[in-house]
């Protein structure tokens, strides 16, 4: 049940996902025609429906909010008591993010004289990434406050300083006057935020010499504290249009994410596997690299400029925070110069972890693949600490080699890697099952999980055998190779 609210408002990608932003797009449609209708039509049918569907938001954000699972707890092992403050402040974080507060304001509207607020909702079509052809604005956007957030927080709490400050004492000097327009603390606060914010409604004032001099005083800063806004607020819309900073991901909450080592202009082919892979809602993908950012990097992707090869450099993408690393080579060099880079980044990356780990307890380790160019130096990015290498080039060539001899071989390789209708996965064989040789566990994991097992990894040895004899012996808490169309074995 909590898998299938999970995947009803975490999961886009998913059928029951689609099923629910239906049926809260029929209810935003139904809102605003209740809106629209309400000064034209009286009937209390429609007062009770709007009521109903007020109700259903209410529940919507509800649903969300609570099946939201911070993703510290799927990095990090803590103790019952903190598990549960990182439930409780990391859905209130997930609340406070600009989108789900435009869909709280909108649940606000169940107060009679807020209900135009109900519009708000419309402001979800603008996250609907299938309206945007090369990416989302909103989304960029919507990034870069989140990632400027420390700077509006700073702001907010000089005006309110400046507000709660300039109208008690305001107050304080006047109430006491029989010809003051200022009465009550309530008063005071308001005219003080109007008088900062330059508006001037005119409909308090003061009339003592004191109470001008504050006046004043509150015009002077209101002048600073407009500059203060304008300067934030013009930085963050141009850092979401133009770029996005290494501060704004050093400063964000970003856990369990991918971080892909020495990406190249014009390697766009791996962005589309990434996508076509995983879901970047849940894991997001950041970008590292010694470079600009190319402009053919979708905005969806965050780019940190760095050196990967740098101890110092990885606090930048929060490595000890990540769920994998991938470690592209580099065509732009030889491939021995190429993997050169690509162990020492290995070797680094495992040297930094290594200190940070007295630091953070981790629930499983990073996840480290890297793609060799030249086959001698595979052993040399294993020894490095890498836990699967690829041989991009090797690979290649051996499936055009092979497909020469057998026609159509490559083309079913090339389904088995790829995201496509049957993939491989690896897995452990699900608890019911008691056999422990090959042929006997293949066949009870295909008839309870409809999964084809083609091999197995030894735990400790780390050997894969693929297509073994039926009476091989599997070890305990090895991990099966199968095919299927989705993974279906934990």
């Amino acid at each position: 049940m909590w898998k299938t609210l999970h995947a009803a408002f975490h999961r886009p990608n998913t059928r029951i996902h689609a099923w629910v932003e239906g049926i809260v797009w029929a209810l935003i449609a139904a809102s605003v025609v209740l809106l629209v209708l309400e000064p034209i039509v009286e009937h209390p049918l429609l007062v009770i429906a709007d009521r109903v569907i007020l109700i259903a938001f209410a529940v919507e954000i509800g649903l969300r909010v609570l099946t939201y699972t911070p993703p510290e707890l799927r990095v990090f092992r803590e103790p019952p008591l903190t598990r549960l403050r990182i439930h409780l402040f990391g859905r209130l974080r997930f609340l406070l993010r600009p989108g789900q507060l435009i869909d709280l304001a909108a649940v606000v509207a169940v107060v009679p004289e807020l209900r135009g607020l109900r519009t708000l909702r419309l402001l979800r079509l603008l996250r609907t990434a299938k309206l945007f052809k090369h990416g989302n604005p909103f989304e960029g956007l919507m990034a870069a406050f989140e990632g400027d957030r420390i700077l509006f927080v700073f702001a907010f709490s000089v005006l309110g300083i400046e507000t709660i400050l300039g109208g008690l004492s305001l107050y304080l000097v006047e109430h006491t006057d029989p010809y003051a327009s200022v009465k009550t603390p309530a008063q005071g606060l308001w005219w003080a935020l109007v008088t900062l914010t330059t508006v001037g409604y005119g409909d308090y004032a003061p009339v003592t010499d004191l109470g001008r001099i504050i006046g004043a005083v509150l015009m002077v800063g209101g002048m600073f504290t407009l500059a203060l806004f304008a300067g934030i607020v013009g930085h963050t819309l141009l850092t979401a249009v133009l770029s996005i900073r290494e501060e704004q991901f050093r400063m964000s909450n970003y856990v369990d994410h991918i971080i892909v080592c020495g990406y190249e202009k014009g390697s766009t082919l791996l962005l589309d596997t990434l996508r076509d892979e995983m879901d970047l809602e849940e894991h997001k993908v950041v970008l590292f690299a010694d470079r600009e950012r190319p402009a053919d990097v979708p905005a969806s992707f965050l780019w940190v400029q760095g050196d990967p090869t740098k101890e110092s450099e990885l606090d930048k993408v929060r490595l000890t925070h990540a769920k994998a690393m991938i470690i592209v080579g580099s065509r732009e060099v030889s491939p021995q110069l190429s993997d050169a880079n690509s162990i020492l980044t290995i070797f680094t990356t495992r040297a930094y972890l290594q200190k940070q780990d007295r630091i953070h307890e981790r629930a499983r380790p990073l996840h480290l693949v890297v793609e060799i160019l030249d086959s001698e130096n595979v052993a040399h990015a294993r020894a490095a600490g890498a836990d699967e290498v690829i041989e991009s080039r090797r690979l290649g060539f051996a499936m055009l080699s092979h497909t020469v001899r057998y026609p159509g071989a490559a083309d079913a390789a090339a389904t088995m890697v790829s995201a496509g209708d049957q993939n491989l996965y690896v897995g452990h064989a699900p608890a019911e099952v008691e056999a422990t040789t090959f042929g006997a566990v293949a066949s009870a994991v295909r008839e309870l999980s409809g999964v084809m097992v083609i091999g197995f990894r030894d735990p400790k040895t780390g050997e894969r055998r693929l297509n073994p004899p039926d009476d091989a012996t599997i070890p305990e808490g090895a991990q099966l190779v199968y095919l299927a169309d989705q993974p279906r074995l934990a």
